[in-house]
């Protein structure tokens, strides 16, 4: 038996063997909520630290210490690895890199809400073109709308056009993360794809945050570094990677589509990001085009 005999194991469970398919389905869920919480709560606490160094020196920081954290933790044995390891490692480390810079430069210049929003059409053109089905030209649509209704305060449009061209770059990221993710979780034993990952992801990002965080750098300022590494990126990709083992990618996306509703509240509760009535709608539009795109297989 390769999946599940339960109806939450057949629509969730990625193929796997044993008794406790379902149980492990729960769990995965549990692990993405915690992931989407600690991704935009971390974003959100970010803004002071972002501000004496910089987005890219903040993001290169939290990548150095989440990579050397985890290394130290599960201790890969990089001298056993195949070409096959490394390229599986290699690709996913520079989309976590392009992800997290992208995304984190586009939050100094744009609100949170708007910036997973657009953020999120990666997930969701993931979703899409997995799951399938007549309505799936029909929610990147929708979500189109709701970013554009997120854009919109009610009386002029908010942000800048670098801001949203780094929310993009963020969303190429994000999708090919997905994807990525799946097949190095495939290629490793436990956390290792996950640690030489991220030991590239810092590699990567280096020539981009190197300066500014050396230039701006305090004991203080390290130590607040360290902390938020722990809620972005190391907690929410040690989650999304045991996840991905249990469930399947289209799964992920209908549960990962709540993203967009827990960076507004994010935004609101950390950063006084209020909401307006036309916003609010637009946070409705990318959620629900966002599970539809990744339910629509099941329709």
């Amino acid at each position: 038996m390769t999946e599940t005999e339960t109806t939450a194991g057949e629509t969730w469970a990625a193929p796997a063997k044993g008794a406790d398919d379902r149980g492990r389905v729960y769990l995965a869920i549990v692990f993405c909520l915690l992931s989407m919480a600690s991704v935009q709560f971390g974003a959100a606490f970010s803004k002071p630290v972002m501000q004496e160094l910089g987005p890219f020196g903040t993001t290169w920081l939290r990548l150095c210490f989440a990579a050397l954290v985890l290394a130290l933790f599960v201790r890969p044995p990089l001298l056993s690895y195949g070409k096959r390891h490394w390229f599986a490692a290699a690709a996913l480390g520079t989309a976590m890199a392009m992800m997290t810079l992208c995304f984190f430069a586009a939050i100094e210049r744009i609100p949170l809400g708007l910036a997973v929003a657009i953020d999120f059409l990666g997930p969701l053109t993931v979703a899409t073109i997995f799951a399938g089905g007549r309505w799936r030209l029909v929610c990147p649509a929708v979500a189109a709308a709701g970013v554009l209704c997120l854009s919109w305060d009610g009386g002029a449009w908010v942000g800048d056009r670098l801001g949203v061209l780094l929310a993009l770059g963020a969303a190429v990221g994000w999708g090919s993360y997905i994807v990525l993710m799946k097949h190095a979780g495939q290629q490793f034993t436990g956390l290792e794809g996950l640690s030489v990952s991220l030991l590239v992801a810092a590699l990567v990002a280096t020539p981009f945050g190197f300066r500014q965080a050396v230039l701006g750098l305090t004991p203080e300022l390290a130590l607040m570094a360290g902390l938020l590494a722990l809620l972005v990126p190391l907690l929410p990709y040690a989650l999304e990677f045991a996840a991905l083992r249990w469930m399947k990618a289209s799964a992920f996306g209908i549960l990962m589509s709540l993203e967009p509703s827990i960076g507004a509240g994010a935004g609101f509760i950390v950063l006084g990001q209020e909401l307006t009535p036309s916003q609010m709608l637009g946070v409705a539009l990318v959620v629900t085009a966002s599970a539809a795109g990744t339910m629509s297989r099941q329709a």
